[in-house]
């Protein structure tokens, strides 16, 4: 018997990009979750692969880093942070803001790093950046155990709630360090000057939080604008867990929570809108 012509029409099956933050778009990102796993162990592995010092480059950076920020800002500027020993003080503040800084600056470039396979095969994009911030908490695992270290021989003792309100502000940075990455890696696709810009950006907003100095430095009346850098809600929020420090009147860890999670919102849709594009212009 011959073939009816309902038979013999191809099935066409069209795969699109869910749009900002609709479910569809979430069921994509969570049915492709080995994928992103994939993306954040090569990227780990390639890290230290090879490497003469491997996970010792985790430690230098942040050890030098705050031995010059000491000598610098407790030594020279004589930054007054009560009875708390400034390396210590400095480090806690360090540690969110390195995580924060790499994974952004990581998320950048993943996208036009990951060029010849966007233009092969279909696949949730954001997991190239998301995946791109998981890597450095990596880093930021190996890098705590000198806080760890530091905090004993200097007999500081934790809050009692620093339990929970540690791995919350750790997420807290995480969140934001996606929603800005993921805008980042969508404008580096179509204007690479943006992958050149985000090292001085970086600097400056390293600068506008209180890592080196103490958020009460920050004159009481401009408080209220400088707590909405997200920033500024983590590394004080940080601090009263594991530091027991008070946060400064006037500090709205509501409004730094408020803007990240703007940010996240933005930084997302913004990057769900520009990537039906990616495939022809990286």
């Amino acid at each position: 018997m011959a073939e009816t012509t309902e038979a013999r029409l191809p099935v066409w099956i069209v795969i699109e990009p869910g749009s900002g933050l609709s479910s569809r778009w979430l069921r994509d990102v969570w049915a492709h979750r080995e994928l992103l796993g994939f993306f954040a162990w090569r990227d780990v592995s390639v890290r230290y692969k090879q490497s003469v010092l491997g996970v010792l480059w985790a430690l230098l950076t942040p050890v030098i880093t705050v031995a010059i920020f000491t000598l610098i800002f407790g030594g020279v500027a004589g930054i007054d942070v009560d009875d708390v020993p400034y390396p210590v003080f400095c480090y806690v503040g360090l540690l969110p803001w390195l995580f924060f800084a790499q994974s952004v600056q990581r998320a950048t470039g993943s996208m036009v790093a990951e060029r010849n396979l966007l233009t092969k095969v279909y696949f949730p994009r954001l997991i190239v950046p998301i995946a791109a911030t998981l890597a450095p908490l990596v880093d930021l695992v190996i890098a705590s155990s000198v806080l760890a270290a530091m905090m004993a021989w200097c007999r500081l003792l934790p809050n009692p709630h620093a339990f929970y309100l540690v791995p919350l502000c750790l997420a807290w940075a995480w969140l934001v360090a996606v929603g800005v990455g993921a805008l980042f890696s969508a404008l580096n696709v179509h204007f690479r000057d943006v992958g050149q810009v985000i090292p001085f950006v970086m600097q400056v907003w390293m600068y506008a939080s209180p890592v080196v100095y103490p958020a009460i430095l920050v004159p009481e009346s401009l408080r209220w604008i400088h707590s909405l850098n997200p920033m500024v809600g983590v590394i004080v929020s940080l601090r009263f867990a594991l530091l027991s420090r008070p946060i400064p009147s006037g500090i709205s860890i509501s409004g730094s929570l408020i803007v990240s999670l703007a940010l996240v919102v933005v930084g997302i849709v913004c990057f769900a809108r520009m990537e039906r594009s990616f495939a022809d212009v990286v």
